[in-house]
């Protein structure tokens, strides 16, 4: 298990008391490995406690916070196991789905097995409208290969993590990696539950972050919109031309300043909104030549075990 927290002080209890006895009843080993993407509250302090009766339990601490999906992609690099789960510590995501993804990866001998929520009603009306939004979008413009309404809740196998974990790529968005490579799937439906405690860790403009690595992470649609928008104003402006040509000759010119300023404007906001979208390529490409890494390990509780 891979679970990723940030400011979950509210929610580790009950959390740990849910978790502990699906993972139990497997009837297997297993590893429970909290990324703690640099807490702020007594998150550390309580993990430290859980870990005191839960050997299973495991504990990396990053030594600033980085951000969900570099959460996500530290634990995916210490994780071990045939099989990894991820999961939010929320308990949105049932944890007694575990089973069923388990067993529907043997069954269908499929290397990745996606959590989809069949029932967002828990979700605020903004919340289901923007990730219906966001889903349709992203199946239309990257592929029809991404699951609809499936987040980070899922289920890989050691062969579908050690390819993600040798991927170069900067600022990656799992929930699009992992189906982009291509190996077997399966999915398992589940109802989205509210979340047990504590608040959401992804306001408006995370979710707007995640939007935009979404879209120029894995397509060159936005580029194409810019050329769009290039062709578009060309032909705009040929007819302008057209125009004012035949205004000039049959001599009805009327000096204004209220038609030139709004073509000034379009097309003022239309190169803004064209370099815009190529800075975003260029500065995904000026990150990833520059080659830092996402987070920095500061803590393994696994390092004091083996001691």
């Amino acid at each position: 298990m891979v679970v990723p927290m940030f400011d979950e002080e509210a929610v580790i209890g009950l959390f740990v008391e849910r978790l502990r006895p699906v993972l139990d009843d497997l009837g297997q080993a297993y590893e429970v490995l909290v990324v703690d993407d640099g807490s702020r509250d007594t998150t550390p302090a309580l993990l430290e406690k859980a870990r005191r009766d839960w050997e299973q339990l495991r504990v990396v601490r990053l030594r600033a916070n980085a951000g969900h999906q570099a959460a996500l992609s530290a634990g995916l690099v210490r994780a071990r196991g045939a099989w990894i789960a991820t999961i939010d510590a929320d308990l949105q995501d049932p944890p007694e789905t575990i089973a069923d993804m388990l067993t529907a990866a043997r069954e269908q001998s499929a290397d990745v097995v996606y959590g989809v929520r069949n029932d967002r009603t828990t979700d605020s009306a903004f919340k289901r409208h923007t990730a219906g939004v966001y889903y349709r979008m992203i199946r239309r413009l990257v592929g029809q290969h991404v699951p609809a309404d499936a987040g980070d809740f899922r289920l890989m196998s050691r062969a579908m993590v050690d390819a993600v974990n040798r991927l170069p790529e900067q600022n990656r968005v799992l929930r699009l990696v992992v189906p982009a490579l291509g190996f077997p799937s399966a999915q398992v439906e589940y109802r989205r539950e509210e979340r047990a405690a504590g608040t959401t860790k992804y306001p408006l403009s995370r979710m707007i972050r995640l939007t935009v690595d979404s879209l120029t992470g894995f397509s060159i649609a936005p580029l194409r919109l810019a050329t769009w928008f290039g062709l578009g104003g060309a032909a705009v402006t040929f007819l302008l031309l057209a125009f004012a040509l035949l205004a000039f000759v049959t001599d009805h010119t009327v000096p204004g300043w209220t038609s030139t300023f709004v073509a000034v404007a379009a097309v003022g906001a239309v190169q803004l909104l064209c370099l815009g979208l190529l800075g975003e390529y260029v500065g995904r490409l000026y990150t990833q030549l520059q080659g830092r890494p996402t987070y920095h390990i500061a803590y393994d509780s696994e390092d004091d075990t083996n001691r």
